[in-house]
């Protein structure tokens, strides 16, 4: 006959529930952000009632379309199982080569516009090649890109950029359709919301869920015939074009400095990683990185409300990625079943 002993179940510290409870709030999946983001909300709502009439949810929402769209491209970066340190530096340097190439000259705007989006593509396949085929980490491959695009922009410009953009190139950041409720229906909301349905679609696609699967497991999906270097390269230059597309809506209401874009790299990654995206890959969900965006801003916003003095943005950021890389490494440490990596190759799926 077989006995069978229970193993006593260990206690669990305060500390460690805490801690818990701390890398969910934070970390643990889509739906705390939404739950967080109708909070967020309603504590800017009893401290200004006007902030709910829509003129002003329509400005609110103008202000966070480039954020949003930051953490979208970011969001297909983080999911593969890497990280893109360059878009806030890319920002900065596309809003300042535009100002210098227009010139307040209305009829350049289209061909910067491409020129802008051309630079923004080939920054991506050199974050991503580098990444991939020399196989150098993601975080030293970006952040060297980061302080190349600031060193060159400062040595170009002496740190005293020069130019200005013309009015069209303003209009997809600071105009909009004149509407009788909300006064203004922003372009930078209808771009964003393009944006939002072609991310859904693709990521619905074949390349989505090999991408899911890429930073799931890379070894296995390198195993089924998945192209790693390739799904991992195209997630970079997604990143680096919704970048520009983003720094083309800022530079419709910022100014023309070598600071803009500035820090908008750690914004755009806690974004995501409130929006419950591992920070390993392999999961996560692109509406819920976009409104880790929205939420971020919207504490933002309530900040300014209660008069609480700006410094305070990156402590809760830093807070934010801290709790996230805990609770990460938590699901990393978790004995992991049914993840064989399969004998034959399968078909492939890039």
């Amino acid at each position: 006959m077989t006995v069978t002993t229970q193993q006593p179940t260990p206690q669990r510290s305060a500390g460690s529930r805490a801690g818990d409870l701390l890398a969910r709030v934070f970390g643990g999946g889509s739906a705390t952000v939404f739950a967080l983001l109708i909070v967020v909300f309603a504590a800017i709502f009893i401290v200004n009632p006007s902030f709910a009439e829509p003129p002003s949810l329509m400005a609110f929402l103008k202000q966070a379309a480039p954020l949003m769209i930051l953490a979208i491209g970011q969001y297909f970066v983080i999911v593969s199982g890497e990280f893109d340190l360059s878009v806030g530096s890319l920002v900065g340097a596309q809003v300042v080569i535009a100002a210098a190439l227009i010139d307040g000259e209305e009829g350049r705007t289209v061909p910067v516009i491409l020129l802008m989006l051309g630079f923004g593509i080939l920054v991506g396949l050199i974050n991503g090649l580098i990444t991939t085929l020399l196989k150098v980490q993601s975080f030293i491959t970006t952040l060297g890109m980061m302080l190349v695009l600031y060193g060159a922009i400062r040595l170009w410009t002496g740190g005293a950029p020069t130019g200005a953009l013309s009015e069209a190139f303003r209009q997809p950041g600071r105009g909009g359709i004149d509407m009788s409720v909300v006064r203004q229906l922003p372009w930078a909301l209808m771009i964003l919301v393009g944006i939002v349905i072609i991310a859904v679609a693709v990521m619905r696609s074949s390349y989505g869920r090999t991408l899911i699967a890429t930073g799931d497991n890379e070894r296995a999906a390198g195993f089924s015939g998945v192209r790693v270097w390739r799904v991992r390269t195209l997630a970079f230059v997604i990143s680096s074009v919704l970048a520009t597309l983003a720094a083309i809506l800022i530079g419709g209401y910022a100014g023309v400095t070598a600071q803009v874009g500035q820090g908008l790299e750690f914004t755009a990654i806690t974004a995501v990683v409130l929006g419950g995206a591992a920070l390993g890959g392999g999961r996560g969900w692109v509406v819920a990185a976009m409104a880790g965006a929205l939420t971020l801003e919207a504490l933002f916003v309530l900040f300014n409300q209660l008069s609480m003095p700006s410094t305070i943005r990156p402590a809760v950021q830093g807070v934010i990625i801290i709790a996230a890389v805990a609770y990460a490494a938590r699901e990393r440490a978790r004995p992991r079943h049914h993840q064989e990596v399969p004998s034959q190759p399968q078909p492939n799926e890039a």
